[in-house]
Formats: structure tokens, C-alpha cells, sequence
């Protein structure tokens, strides 16, 4: 189906409408949660699949302390993490030292937002995940390996195709999370205009001076609207994998 000139414009209409809505440095805040929301999403699902795989089938020593720790950003106040991260990921940090020899930083830089959002994010991406493997029948990996396929072979073409909606639930949560997230990056990374503030920095900067209310609730009506929106887009992509899955 091709779009007409009069579909291009209205499109372009509307998001030039939406942009002339937001002040510069609204713009910015918002650009920059989508940005760090994003990365912090991609970059930690490997890490999320393969820790809820772990919980969910495996049974090794320390099983119980890797819970533990994974679920820690969800008990402790988001400023002691944030606090703890500029402790290891700091420029004089143990971690943060180190890799400052090669030029990578994430303290008060929009990559640290990213670190700090995917922690807080974690425990939500790998618990749903977790669920979603615990919910396939080992029965069903144990007979593709009674065909001689790999555990890792098994986990691809069985395990895999059924988790996907899992999945995605645990991306969702995790980007909800993600953009939310206040305590602990303003704590490790500040709230600088344009570098490191995020959609809910804005909105408490805006809160703090006269005036800003205006500024305020059009960045809350924005979050609003994008959680909504990736809620919806989760909810319709689960559905399309379940009835591949069903027709398989």
C-alpha cells in the first residue's frame, strides 16, 4: 500500500506539532530517556536470558545469592544504588579507574544513565523472563535431546520460540523501568541539561523553579503516552508470536 503526498504531509504535520509543543530542552530530555531506555533494554537482555535461564534450570551452588543480588535494585532505595555505582563506576571507582585507561567513562555521561537504568530494570526483565521459562515443559526439551540436539541447540529452536512473549513482557517492564528511573541516576550521573537529563529529571527540574509547571506536565503527558504506547506494542507482538506459535 503506497502512502499519497497528503499522508506524508499529515504525518509530517503532526510531528512537526508535537516538536513546536516542546521547548528545546523538553525535547532533549525526551530524546535522551528514549535513547538511554533503549540501550539499557538491548544491552542487558542477553544478560537477562541467560541469568532467568539459569534460575529457572539450573541447580549449582551461589543459586540462591545470584537471586538474591539480581532482586537487589528492587529492595534497596534507588539512591544507595546509584551511590554504590559511582563507588565501582566512578572515574576513581575499582571498575570505573580501570576502564578510564581506555577512555570509557559512565560517570555524568548519558552512558552512565544507561548503566544505572539497566540495573534498576533487571530484576523485572530477567523475573518475567524466568516465568516464561519455568512455564515450558522440560518434557518437551528432553525429547529434543533425546535427538541428539545441543543444550544450546535445544534452547534455540524449543525453549526460545516459547519464551518470546516472555520476552517481551520482561523488555516492556524493563524500558517502563527504564524510563522512569530517577534515584539512582541523578545520584550517578547528575542531572546536566542536554548530557545526562533524563524525562524525570526534567520534570522534577522544571517542578523546582516558579513557572515550571507547564514544562512539567507536558513531559508527564509525554511518559504517559510512551509507556502506553509500549505497553500496547508488547501486547500486540505477543499475540502474533502466539498464534505463529499455535500454527507451527
Amino acid at each position: 500500500m503506497r502512502h499519497g503526498p497528503r499522508s506524508r504531509r499529515r504525518v509530517s504535520g503532526f510531528w512537526t506539532s508535537v516538536t513546536d509543543w516542546l521547548e528545546p530542552q523538553e525535547w532533549q530530555a525526551v530524546a535522551l530517556s528514549l535513547r538511554v531506555s533503549t540501550v539499557a533494554v538491548l544491552a542487558s537482555l542477553p544478560f537477562g536470558i541467560l541469568v532467568a535461564h539459569a534460575l529457572a534450570r539450573w541447580r549449582f551452588p551461589g543459586r540462591g545469592l545470584l537471586n538474591g543480588l539480581v532482586h537487589l535494585p528492587l529492595v534497596l532505595p534507588p539512591v544507595v544504588t546509584g551511590y554504590l555505582l559511582l563507588l565501582t563506576f566512578g572515574r576513581r571507582g575499582t571498575v570505573g579507574a580501570f576502564l578510564d585507561q581506555f577512555g570509557i567513562v559512565f560517570a555524568f555521561r548519558w552512558t552512565g544513565a544507561a548503566l544505572a537504568a539497566a540495573i534498576m530494570a533487571f530484576p523485572l526483565m530477567v523475573r518475567a523472563i524466568r516465568l516464561a521459562i519455568e512455564a515450558v515443559d522440560p518434557r518437551l526439551e528432553q525429547a529434543a535431546a533425546t535427538l541428539g540436539a545441543g543444550r544450546g541447540w535445544v534452547f534455540l529452536t524449543v525453549t526460545l520460540p516459547l519464551i518470546l512473549p516472555g520476552i517481551l513482557a520482561g523488555m516492556v517492564l524493563a524500558f517502563a523501568k527504564a524510563m522512569g528511573e530517577f534515584g539512582a541516576t541523578i545520584t550517578f550521573v547528575a542531572n546536566i541539561p542536554g548530557q545526562t537529563q533524563t524525562l524525570p529529571s526534567a520534570i522534577y527540574a522544571f517542578l523546582q523553579v516558579p513557572g515550571g509547571e507547564d514544562a512539567a506536565a507536558r513531559l508527564v503527558l509525554i511518559a504517559v503516552a510512551i509507556a502506553m504506547g509500549a505497553v500496547f506494542l508488547s501486547e500486540w507482538l505477543a499475540r502474533v508470536i502466539a498464534r505463529r506459535i499455535r500454527g507451527a
